[in-house]
């Protein structure tokens, strides 16, 4: 019986999932998402093309790969519609090849409002939400008063009814005007289109593949910095972004779990409010943004970029259990002649090496390593064989500090940009994606 692999993100979010789940779908059956909701986009390229999936699992574009929309996902039927739509138009059989989970959430229009609603309420201190209703879904979700899926096969009309009414009395009592009727008459409209997926009970499907042999990648959203317990609150997401997430999300046992793919940026990024010590306000900063062409796929909002921080990457190393590990965007570093690595903080005058408690009301100043940058357009690489001296010296720190083989670098964001690397310098295993 084959075991479940676990892919997900080890930073802030955004560290390049969706590319790496394409490109390891070819060695799997299935590839079923876990978690998040629709503010969470996947960037894909390849042929000369640019693709953004923000629900719909990033093994889409491999013909004959079964792709699964798990019970922790909240789904949007307004931007599944146009994601589904989008995709069926450039040749994809979306219809067929895709299972929606009876038990995922809906994100109804009123959730949208109850979003920019509690954000504002907020004022300074706002989270920096991307305003999809996402959390406020979540939180009916956890009160009991969610709607899921597979409502629309049972009673839906009054179930709907009964939770507008609910956050209809929310938004008087916080004063807050709203017109619904658009955003209503095209939420209805997706419903129907909605209706044409393959609703599943997903936990008895997804453990039916286990017990059949079938090879299982489930993919997660966001980064395991972002997650509701672990990450660095209250600036997280709504869900739990690590790997026992994929059980929850997913109705598997832990003993079937297998490989945890880690992946992470050869650099550090992070949206909206919340900690980030490693941060850049210079130059540099500006730099990396620029070469990283950093911005939301989906908000398009700016990226917040700093150095990597290895503070932070062992403590979600350690939440996660992760076995193998993936660098994304190496290719951004190419022109610096000097790189610098996080690998402790100095917090009231003491140096730390895990990662604090409360990082937003403390003074937390990084101690960084000085590395050698390559100055070497790594673009165009397409072995190990070819990576200059420095560039080595700089995975070989790494896997050293993290204890884990980096077995996947990415050097640019078409699909054909990705190196595997046969073997690493601690004898572990050969990765074959």
């Amino acid at each position: 019986m084959k075991k479940v692999d676990v892919l997900l993100g080890l930073q802030w979010g955004d560290e390049g999932k969706g590319k790496v789940v394409d490109v390891l779908t070819p060695g799997y059956d299935v590839v079923a998402r876990f978690q998040g909701g629709p503010n969470a986009g996947h960037t894909l390229e390849f042929d000369g093309k640019k693709y953004i999936l923000r629900s719909i699992p990033s093994g889409i574009f491999q013909g004959g790969k079964i792709n699964v929309i798990g019970n922790g996902v909240v789904l949007d039927p307004i931007l599944f519609k146009e994601e589904a739509v989008s995709l069926a138009e450039s040749g994809y059989d979306v219809m067929n090849q895709l299972y929606i989970s009876k038990k995922a959430h809906l994100i109804m229009p009123t959730h949208r409002i109850l979003d920019a609603a509690n954000e504002s309420a907020k004022g300074t201190g706002k989270i920096g939400t991307t305003g999809k209703g996402i959390g406020p879904a979540y939180t009916d979700k956890i009160s009991r008063n969610g709607l899921r899926v597979g409502d629309l096969l049972h009673d839906f009309d009054k179930k709907y009814a009964a939770a507008k009414l609910r956050h209809e009395n929310m938004l008087r009592a916080m004063n807050y005007g709203y017109n619904i009727a658009e955003l209503e008459r095209e939420w209805f409209k997706a419903l129907e289109y909605l209706k044409k997926f393959s609703f599943i009970d997903s936990e008895h499907v997804v453990n039916e593949f286990i017990q059949d042999d079938k090879s299982v990648l489930a993919e997660g959203a966001q980064g395991a910095m972002l997650d509701i317990d672990f990450g660095s609150y209250p600036f997280v997401t709504s869900s739990s972004t690590i790997c026992a997430g994929c059980c929850s999300g997913l109705g598997i046992a832990p003993r079937n779990i297998g490989d945890v793919y880690g992946i992470f940026k050869a650099y550090c990024t992070r949206v909206g409010s919340g900690p980030f010590p490693t941060e850049l306000h210079n130059e540099i900063g500006e730099e990396m943004c620029e070469r990283g062409h950093e911005y939301g796929s989906v908000t398009g909002r700016k990226r917040r970029c700093g150095w990597i921080d290895l503070v932070a990457l062992r403590y979600a190393i350690m939440i996660n259990g992760v076995t193998k590990l993936i660098m994304m965007k190496s290719d951004v570093l190419d022109t610096f002649d000097k790189i610098n690595a996080c690998v402790a903080y100095r917090i009231n005058g003491e140096e730390a090496t895990k990662f604090p408690f409360e990082v937003t009301e403390i003074d937390v100043e990084p101690i960084y390593t000085e590395i050698d940058g390559w100055n070497t357009d790594m673009t165009k690489m397409k072995s190990e064989n070819e990576f200059p001296e420095e560039f080595n010296a700089y995975l070989s720190f790494l896997e050293e500090e993290l204890g884990i083989p980096i077995v996947i670098v990415s050097v640019g964001p078409d699909r054909e940009q990705t190196i595997t690397r046969e073997e690493d310098q601690s004898n572990n295993p050969t990765f074959i994606s």
